[in-house]
């Protein structure tokens, strides 16, 4: 999203920010929206249209959920009335494992519990138990989650569920059996838009660090976000929390406030993403931050939900699951769909979905050739980022989000031809120009020319 995104720094916020936001691990709005994926994909109305009575028993009970958890992210709430809810509960790959329930010939089954419960974990915990749904996702980011009894839920199988992979792909969780030293707990993230001086950024802190001690509770629903320094307040639409430096602390809090409202626009928004998944034979639909437009949260959702209703109009035929394993961006200033050297879709948004149907058929099989290159463009490349860090014995060696695997690799390979003894402990960056920033760091173009004059 951001073209000149620098690597995310990590911060240690207990130097800014009092103590709660590295206190013992809790879900945060966005965290809690990603656990629930699963629940969101086998419950939501729009998989329900040939059964209207079943839809508006789910379309009700999703309304009172996103006000219980509403609720139960304001600050200084004391107590919610229970909420029974009851929903049709689709069969996914997610939840038909062995020893569950049975689902009707209609390929569903209707699933009743009550919330009565006090925080974000808990309820997460509580209603993908009540659905049969897995927790592993969950457990595997915070060791002190452990499946609880619950009364009203079917009961679970006693032996554990093993995911395929593809469940893993398809909700973008980690695999715990592919990465086992998973950190345990999300910390807060601040990253910068631009390469601002360290004065620059040290004043930017400051800021945040005065507003975290005049509004305490406020600032609590950032808990696990991304925070990013750059030119606008909102929220981006891969859900980063964007300050933007020349607003005062006033618009800062108004942001804070309202991010609650924002988790919930985040969730419809990846309800929009599955039901387009749905309807295009499961190709994946993503945001590629360093290829789309700098695009706000309702912006990106405006642009999803426009193309969504085309498809709704127009249905196109494309055999469930055929295309799972691809992935498209969704763009809003192309009247063509193209495909990426890096093996995605590039999809207007008013594009003609037949013409759509044609192009994806005849180039689905380019395209995972295309992902498998860039998969392994990726490993040489990090090969020869190790190689040139160790040969020049540089501090830090990275490269611009906009310069591309396929870029690097043949920077790199040139490095490593040169004999290059002053850039030893130097952070050195890759990028498309000349430059030095104010930290010290010293940026060079990929396609670099021996000899050539540095002004």
């Amino acid at each position: 999203m951001f073209c000149h995104l620098r690597p995310v720094r990590r911060l240690c916020l207990e130097k800014i920010c009092p103590h709660w936001f590295l206190s013992s691990r809790t879900l945060s709005g966005a965290e809690a929206i990603n656990a629930l994926r699963p629940f969101y994909f086998a419950v939501h109305p729009d998989f329900f249209g040939q059964h209207p009575r079943e839809r508006e028993v789910n379309e009700n009970s999703l309304k009172r959920l996103s006000v219980y958890l509403e609720n139960l992210q304001k600050p200084g709430f004391k107590s919610l009335k229970p909420t029974q809810l009851t929903f049709y509960v689709r069969e996914t790959e997610q939840n038909s494992s062995e020893g569950q329930e049975p689902f009707s010939t209609s390929g569903f089954r209707a699933v009743k519990f009550t919330l009565h419960t006090r925080d974000l974990l808990s309820t997460v915990l509580y209603i993908l138990n009540s659905c049969s749904l897995s927790v592993e996702h969950i457990q595997s980011s915070n060791t002190n989650v452990r499946p609880q009894p619950l009364k009203e839920a079917k009961r679970m199988p006693d032996r554990p569920i093993k995911w395929d992979k593809s469940y893993y792909h398809f909700t973008g969780f980690k695999d715990p059996h592919e990465d086992p030293e998973q950190v345990s707990r999300m910390e807060t993230t601040l990253t910068w838009q631009r390469s601002w001086g360290v004065a620059h950024r040290c004043s930017q802190l400051q800021s945040l660090g005065r507003l975290a001690q005049q509004n305490l509770e406020t600032l609590k629903n950032a808990k696990g976000c991304t925070i990013v320094f750059t030119d606008r307040s909102g929220m981006s639409a891969v859900g980063h929390v964007m300050l933007g430096t020349m607003d005062v602390h006033h618009h800062w809090t108004k942001l804070f406030e309202r991010l609650p409202s924002y988790f919930d626009l985040q969730r419809r928004l990846m309800l929009l993403e599955d039901q387009i998944s749905y309807l295009l034979g499961g190709i994946q639909v993503v945001y590629i931050e360093e290829l789309q437009p700098v695009l706000t949260l309702e912006e990106y959702y405006s642009l999803l939900d426009v193309f969504h209703n085309r498809l709704l109009k127009n249905r196109v035929p494309f055999h469930p699951r055929s295309l799972r394993g691809l992935q498209m961006i969704l763009n809003s200033d192309r009247y063509a769909p193209s495909l990426h050297e890096l093996g995605h879709f590039n999809i207007p948004s008013l594009c003609d979905p037949a013409n759509l149907h044609w192009f994806i058929l005849t180039k689905a099989q380019q395209a995972r050739d295309n992902m498998k290159r860039k998969e392994e463009l990726k490993v040489i490349e990090n090969e020869l980022i190790q190689a040139s860090t160790k040969k020049f014995s540089l501090e830090k060696f990275y490269k611009e989000p906009s310069v591309s695997s396929i870029q690097m690799v043949d920077c790199c390979k040139r490095l490593l031809e040169q004999s290059l003894p002053y850039l030893q402990g130097m952070h050195l960056c890759i990028s498309h120009f000349y430059s030095v920033m104010q930290d010290g760091d010293l940026c060079i173009p990929w396609n670099w020319k021996d000899g050539e004059a540095i002004k």
